[in-house]
């Protein structure tokens, strides 16, 4: 057997390294748990950043993956195909929009958001051509294609991939006086995390949302809501934007609407925004494809029991009650966080968060840092009560190591 040091030479030796993996090598998986080519067990506490809400192999999404996969894989969207209707149907009542866009990646679907925003503010709002803006905030995280990093504040994402695509206004997050004062008549959007993750699973104050509504709709400005690593269950709720009681006039989403199992994401608007779309200016080869109709079809099902939800609520309050306990002591600066998502700030002076991931790691739980010492936690919503609170505890006993 290939040992663990082997496997990591030579993906690093034959591989980009846009990336700096834990020194862990994962071969299988099932639940909340996955097992490396040595044997070890680890508690997976970063679902592949909400990739894997349901859980690894869930039975269901498997299910109805590998009944596609004897059938038919790819068409492109050059023919219909039996599992298209019931995937845009089925995304277009989840979210309560007329109608849908599929793509694949999160990125896509923010870029496949700003194209549609764009022709809408010239062929509805009436703005004058390319005056078009979009309202965005500091410490965003949307993906990484070249407009979409235009308007990062990230070093790491941004720098050396210029010239930028204009036509973006940043302002601070969690402000809404920031975002009405940045509002114009040649504003076609406002693009939001309703929880900022990558930043650190910042939450804005109670009202922001529902503010950014209110501006949008006095303003004739679509709101944007990129749910893609909140939405789908992980805070407690279908779409985070729920908490405030907003609906966005878009939903950007993804990760979790593939199941874990391939990549699918969309946006989804009613008629009066998505209608501007015609044939032949935007699409995807692979976006709506069969395996990825029957993927996201089998999410869909899941979300409407509300199962999920629920116990995202359920144990996230037992999660956040226990994390703040460790604020204070145990080098925990400050927690956040809503469901089973958590941001963790620990005491630089004690640690990198690279090296509190690290010391979990050694005791059986992944997870992964952000931005210095922020750790983010985001286990599967199948984790286990019990499972969850061993994790919280070998959190408090690594960063006591570190701190001496």
């Amino acid at each position: 057997m290939t040992s663990t040091a082997e496997l990591i030479e030579l993906s690093e030796r034959r591989s980009a390294h846009n990336y700096h993996p834990l020194p862990v090598v994962i071969r299988e998986a099932q639940g909340a748990w996955v097992v490396d080519v040595e044997g070890r067990r680890y508690l997976d506490c970063l679902s592949g950043y909400s990739s894997l809400n349901f859980g690894h192999g869930n039975a269901k999404i498997i299910e109805a993956a590998r009944e596609q996969l004897d059938r038919l894989t790819l068409t492109s969207r050059a023919f219909f195909h039996d599992r298209f209707a019931a995937f845009a149907a089925g995304l277009a009542d989840l979210t309560g929009k007329d109608m849908v866009l599929p793509m694949n990646t999160g990125a896509e679907a923010v870029e496949t958001a700003i194209k549609v925003a764009r022709k809408w503010g010239y062929q509805v709002k009436g703005v004058a051509r390319d005056q078009a803006n979009i309202v965005v905030m500091e410490d965003n995280f949307h993906g990484r294609t070249t407009t979409i990093v235009s308007f990062s504040t990230d070093p790491d994402a941004r720098d050396d991939y210029g010239p930028y695509t204009p036509g973006f206004r940043i302002v601070k997050y969690g402000s809404a006086e920031a975002v009405r004062e940045a509002v114009d008549a040649d504003t076609v959007a406002v693009m939001v995390e309703p929880i900022q993750g990558e930043a650190g699973v910042l939450v804005p104050p109670d009202g922001y949302l529902r503010q950014i509504r209110e501006i949008c709709t006095e303003n004739n400005v679509l709101m944007i809501a990129d749910e893609i690593q909140s939405g789908l269950g992980r805070t407690g709720e279908t779409f985070a934007c729920e908490h405030e009681g907003v609906v966005p006039d878009v939903y950007v989403l993804g990760k979790a609407l593939g199941g874990g199992v391939v990549p699918v994401s969309a946006i989804a608007a009613d008629q009066d925004v998505l209608g501007v779309i015609r044939p032949g200016q935007h699409g995807s080869t692979f976006g709506g494809n069969p395996l990825a109709c029957a993927v996201a079809c089998a999410v869909i099902e899941i979300l409407r029991t509300g199962e999920y939800q629920a116990r995202a609520r359920e144990l996230g309050g037992v999660l956040h009650e226990r994390l703040r306990g460790l604020v204070g002591r145990s080098g925990v600066v400050a927690v956040r966080g809503r469901g089973l998502w958590a941001g963790i700030d620990i005491d630089p002076s004690i640690a990198t968060g690279r090296e509190v991931s690290e010391a979990l790691m050694a005791r059986g739980v992944l997870a992964k840092d952000t931005h210095g010492s922020t750790i983010r936690l985001a286990p599967p919503i199948v984790v286990s009560e019990e499972d969850l609170l061993w994790a919280v505890d070998q959190l408090a006993e690594a960063v006591g190591e570190l701190a001496g």
